[in-house]
């Protein structure tokens, strides 16, 4: 694999977006942060090709995150981009994961999160948004003491953040968050039901994540109802699809409802400390 100049991000960009759905993150860190470093989620690429045509991308963010898109199955092509590198995790379709952990011997890594999880898709002209109580609103006429609380509790129990560095992880988040437009609320009144979000947009396709309901709140629809308002507003606004990856069969059950398909399977890989590989 080669090192992509900046001058390739727009073959990258292209070759990537026809698989758009399993190559959400390094879309949207390229649109949004570029290329030229200076953010934790700015990006690195490494391209094969045959027959000059891009068959393979590889990417890494500055602060080591494995985003892979290998369709041929060569791993040990990544496994040597990666050799002597700091990383700190591995996130994208399942099989492409687990094929760059092992050519890479990180099987024994010591994990915050290992998981693989069901990855689902949909046509937004297919969407049903559920009634129930509750309108979104941005995460600003929230109240953000909830909001960070429930951004605490994802992080520590859906992501198995370490407790010593949550909080200021979630300061960060919530801060971005705000900046982005990313994120919403569903209020009913003064009183908030559920959070969604987009972790990943482009114009025609957008990634769900971080989608929280308090325990006391659950079984109610409220997840399904903040996330159908959500992407009704994407579609409004021109999307045509949304994907997304789900971390519980509660989950799972509440995406289908709304129209979400299986496609396929997801995999995050955080591991506990930079790893050496």
């Amino acid at each position: 694999m080669i090192l992509a100049d900046p001058e390739n991000a727009v073959d990258i960009a292209a070759f990537l977006g026809r698989h758009a759905e399993s190559a959400m993150f390094p879309l949207n860190n390229l649109a949004t942060y570029g290329m030229a470093g200076g953010n934790d989620y700015a990006v690195s690429f490494w391209t094969a090709r045959r027959a000059g045509q891009i068959t393979d991308v590889l990417t890494i963010t500055d602060a080591g995150m494995v985003l892979p898109f290998l369709p041929s199955g060569d791993f040990d092509a990544a496994a040597v981009v990666l050799k002597g590198r700091q990383i700190i995790g591995i996130i994208g379709p399942r099989d492409h994961v687990r094929g760059v952990e092992a050519a890479s011997g990180l099987q024994a890594a010591p994990c915050t999160l290992n998981h693989d999880e069901p990855h689902f898709l949909l046509s937004l002209d297919r969407l049903a948004v559920p009634q129930g109580p509750g309108e979104l609103v941005p995460l600003t006429d929230a109240p953000k003491d909830v909001i960070c609380g429930w951004m605490r509790d994802y992080e520590l129990n859906t992501l198995n953040t370490p407790a010593n560095g949550v909080d200021a992880e979630v300061a960060q988040d919530y801060r971005r968050y705000v900046a982005q437009g990313s994120h919403m609320a569903l209020m009913d009144g003064a009183t908030p039901l559920s959070m969604t979000g987009f972790n990943a947009a482009l114009p025609d396709i957008v990634q769900i994540g971080g989608v929280y309901t308090p325990p006391p709140l659950r079984a109610h629809g409220h997840a399904r109802r903040a996330v159908g308002l959500h992407l009704a507003q994407a579609r409004d606004r021109g999307g045509t699809r949304a994907t997304l990856f789900s971390a519980s069969d509660m989950a799972a059950g509440a995406y289908r409802a709304i129209g979400f398909e299986l496609i396929g399977a997801w995999t995050l890989l955080l591991f506990d400390g930079p790893q050496h590989v």
